[in-house]
């Protein structure tokens, strides 16, 4: 069982008790404590992260019935040009944000606190018909994925594998999967082939892979769990032998070179409004929980501790302003 926020009688009292203390002196303390939490809150982004956040605002919505939570799903660029823009309360991104994404968000005054919530190995997979490829080096996945590759046969991969047609599915250019299967792939960011079947819907990427022989494709561990009857994991060789993603190796990264952590941005305007904050908070109250029902990798003790940190320090520096 997880222990709540450091000095809570309750994971969600604790969160309610903090705000209505913090925001006392703006006169709306009352209003938070007393009555039941209400708003909407409006989440875009990741497709990777979208089913995380969908499963968080299904809970806490049961909890806190005069809240409603949206998530789009955009992919992580899409999401961040709306949270830049200021038209969302959070994020969801795959990869940390952009230089360039950062700067028009002060430019437009956007200030925004990125929280960690979960953890992903990115699952290569393909056709369940597929008999020789169970595990691939990370120079074969360069010499299928690079800017320039004309790779179009499995037999063109390895010797050993049969004449077959290779199809490739995989994240749009607007996808942080994209952005960071393409960067320790092939070495460098947006160095990608752009003939494969592109899509920002993980599903439909599920789907492509499921209905060609030869296909192939990568996409957020998640994805995969939930499909597993009709997709192949491959495993990945970075030089050091085949490894498959799994919570272990996720988390002890060492499923190399595709783990990585899971991102929601929070806009500081936003969680001034108490609906905002405590559903940030029932995150780290219940972050094991949500992982595990959206078949996510969950943090480390060592990460949820220092979320739960960087949330009340959040807390601290909003609410004295």
């Amino acid at each position: 069982m997880q222990r709540p926020l450091a000095g809570a009688r309750g994971p969600i009292v604790a969160v309610l008790v903090v705000l209505a203390t913090a925001v006392l002196a703006t006169g709306v303390g009352a209003a938070v404590a007393k009555k039941p939490l209400k708003g909407k809150i409006t989440a875009d982004g990741s497709s990777t992260v979208g089913p995380y956040a969908t499963a968080a605002a299904e809970a806490f919505q049961k909890k806190h019935h005069g809240v409603r939570v949206t998530v789009g799903i955009s992919g992580t660029g899409g999401g961040f040009e709306r949270f830049c823009r200021g038209e969302t309360d959070l994020s969801n991104a795959s990869r940390p944000i952009k230089i360039s994404e950062h700067m028009i968000c002060a430019q437009n005054g956007v200030k925004y606190t990125a929280f960690t919530v979960a953890n992903d190995g990115i699952a290569l997979v393909v056709n369940r018909q597929n008999t020789w490829a169970t595990c691939l080096t990370v120079t074969e996945l360069k010499k299928i994925w690079d800017t320039g590759s004309d790779v179009d046969n499995w037999h063109d991969i390895r010797a050993t594998f049969p004449n077959v047609s290779l199809k490739l599915f995989g994240p749009g250019t607007d996808s942080g999967t994209f952005d960071f299967f393409t960067e320790k792939i092939n070495g460098k960011a947006r160095r990608s082939r752009s003939d494969y079947q592109a899509s920002e819907n993980d599903n439909a990427l599920v789907q492509g892979v499921a209905g060609e022989r030869g296909g192939l494709g990568y996409f957020g561990l998640s994805y995969y769990e939930e499909n597993q009857s009709r997709l192949k994991l491959v495993k990945v060789d970075n030089g050091n032998g085949c490894v498959a993603p799994s919570v272990k190796t996720v988390q002890k990264n060492s499923y190399k070179p595709l783990s990585r952590p899971l991102f929601i941005y929070a806009k500081q305007t936003s969680f001034k409004r108490g609906e905002v904050a405590a559903f940030i908070g029932y995150i780290f109250n219940n972050e094991r929980g949500i992982a595990s029902k959206a078949r996510f990798v969950s943090l480390t003790d060592k990460q949820l501790k220092k979320a739960r940190y960087q949330y009340r320090q959040t807390l601290n520096a909003v609410f004295r302003r």
